[in-house]
């Protein structure tokens, strides 16, 4: 596999910006879930996807991601409400996948919908 500059910088950032979250967290449960509830991951998804875009599509497609990501994040909000409950009652783990199958129910139940309405997602 060969990797560019560009690529290891991308690798990088996203890991420096992991890193700070998990440490802000260890400093303050608040800070980290404000650094962690930001859009970093998409923002600078959105820069990758700019940069490396050919010039007369790079609006189009960071336009598109950027009203894709809008869907697809309304699904997973009720995992964060319902992980604590969830862990109390089935450990880490346990809410983990219980978050992860509920989140997955709720992607297709939002994709159905959206397509009613004629978004595709």
């Amino acid at each position: 596999m060969n990797f560019s500059g560009f690529t290891i910088v991308k690798f990088l950032l996203s890991a420096a910006i992991i890193t700070l979250v998990t440490e802000a967290v260890k400093r303050s449960d608040k800070l980290g879930a404000l650094l962690a509830s930001l859009p970093f991951v998409t923002v600078i998804s959105m820069l990758w996807i700019y940069h490396e875009t050919p010039a007369g599509t790079r609006v189009e497609k960071v336009s598109t991601h950027a009203q894709l990501v809008f869907w697809y994040v309304l699904p997973t909000l009720p995992m964060f409400l319902l992980f604590p409950w969830l862990a109390r009652h089935l450990g880490f783990y346990g809410a983990l996948g219980a978050g992860a199958a509920l989140t997955l129910v709720l992607f297709a139940l939002t994709r159905w919908i959206m397509e009613r309405y004629g978004v595709a997602l």
